[in-house]
């Protein structure tokens, strides 16, 4: 990785954290694999046998789990627990005793029952960092419901805002407000060990994947909030950018965001059309809002006549940000991406080798993608664990 001086050598910022995982799915797994990603020793906790439900969600299986397993579950050591007997919330709480962090996701009120709660192991380990990730939040009247990705982005207002203009609503392509509600939870973890270096104590966090979602609204909650208009659907295009969208061209389909006054001529100039730039119905962003139906059935008509690999050269020597919309083939064939180490091989003593994506975050002090683990097998490494962590030889009943 020659663009930065890193050093596979040197510790990661995490290195000697200890966190307990008790999460499972996909939002609570992701924040701790990126825990795990920067050094922190992360110890899932899992059912005997069956493990998290995630590795159950299939078809497709790869080396036994589900696809979407090996998304969040990376950089862990998996112990078997069954929270349901004496001893296994026993060795939870020790191991709790030992964590720089314990990270849960269950329905609130859940942690408490089994005697995991923030208030019973933080008077034990003042200096424990707890983070809960919840569906709706940790109070309120809808605190205990259960929430999905899908349901949280119909809730939280999401989905009316996605998808074709007056088509049905669209929900986005990944569980992308799992992954946020996640990534949240990580940052604010790494808030707390950093307050916690001058204050000596640990706190609690919490999220959810609604407060995730609602903050995501950004400027469609705004335009509603400080204008009293509800923010429609918008498929591609932009609601005060145009041109600003995905066009057909004659062999496929690229996206064109030219609706700057900069952009807008040169554009017009790469399809023939420079009428269109001094147009007096289209010569400003406000006029090619105000007259979008009509600006765009003239630009939809012209784009066509063009190969994508034709306009997307010209566009790009003009200046105007286009591309091509890609396939997942596509995306990881990208000179961009695989230089930029977005496509990870990860290898596994027993199953042997599996993908995984590259980290969105580069440092110039060492190499974060150094030493990544292939994601564990059920209770894998149970043996291990108790024997780091608490001294303790045999492995608990249930293993």
């Amino acid at each position: 990785m020659d663009r930065l001086s890193s050093n596979p050598a040197v510790s990661k910022p995490l290195s000697g954290i200890r966190v307990v995982d008790f999460t499972r799915v996909l939002a609570g797994p992701y924040c701790a694999q990126l825990l795990g990603d920067l050094g922190a020793d992360v110890v899932k906790v899992e059912l005997p046998e069956v493990g998290d439900p995630l590795r159950h969600q299939g078809p497709p299986f790869v080396h036994g789990n589900g696809i979407s397993f090996y998304a969040a579950n990376r950089n862990k050591r998996s112990i078997a627990l069954d929270l349901k007997s004496d001893e296994g919330r026993r060795i939870a709480k020790d191991l709790c005793g030992k964590a720089d962090v314990v990270l849960e996701n269950f329905r609130p009120g859940v942690m408490d029952h089994l005697g995991l709660g923030y208030e019973t192991l933080s008077r034990d380990n003042p200096r424990l960092i707890y983070a809960s990730i919840s569906g709706f939040g940790a109070d309120g009247p809808d605190s205990g419901r259960r929430a999905y990705d899908l349901t949280v982005q119909a809730i939280g207002g999401y989905m009316s805002i996605t998808g074709q203009r007056d088509g049905e609503p669209v929900k986005l392509g990944t569980s992308g407000f799992d992954v946020l509600a996640g990534t949240n939870c990580y940052a604010g973890i790494l808030a707390a060990l950093l307050q916690r270096t001058t204050t000596g104590r640990g706190q609690r966090i919490e999220t959810s994947l609604l407060e995730s979602q609602v903050a995501f609204l950004v400027g469609s909650a705004l335009e509603y909030l400080l204008t009293g208009v509800e923010p429609g659907k918008w498929g591609s295009e932009h609601p005060q950018q145009v041109p600003y969208k995905a066009f057909k061209a004659a062999d496929g389909w690229v996206v064109i965001a030219a609706g700057f006054e900069n952009l807008y001529p040169e554009f017009c100039k790469v399809l023939n059309r420079a009428d269109l730039a001094t147009d007096a119905r289209f010569r400003t962003m406000a006029d090619r809002v105000e007259n979008r139906e009509l600006l765009y059935g003239i630009l939809d008509a012209e784009v066509a006549k063009f190969p994508s690999s034709r306009i997307l050269a010209a566009l790009e020597a003009a200046g105007v940000p286009c591309a091509p919309i890609n396939t997942m083939k596509q995306v990881f064939s990208d000179a961009q991406v695989l230089h930029r180490d977005m496509k990870q091989v990860l290898r596994h003593p027993q199953y042997g080798e599996v993908s995984s994506l590259g980290a969105a975050v580069k440092f110039s002090a060492f190499d974060v993608t150094s030493d990544w683990r292939a994601p564990p097998m059920v209770g894998e490494h149970t043996a291990d664990v108790l024997r780091d962590w608490l001294g303790v030889e045999a492995p608990p009943v249930g293993k």
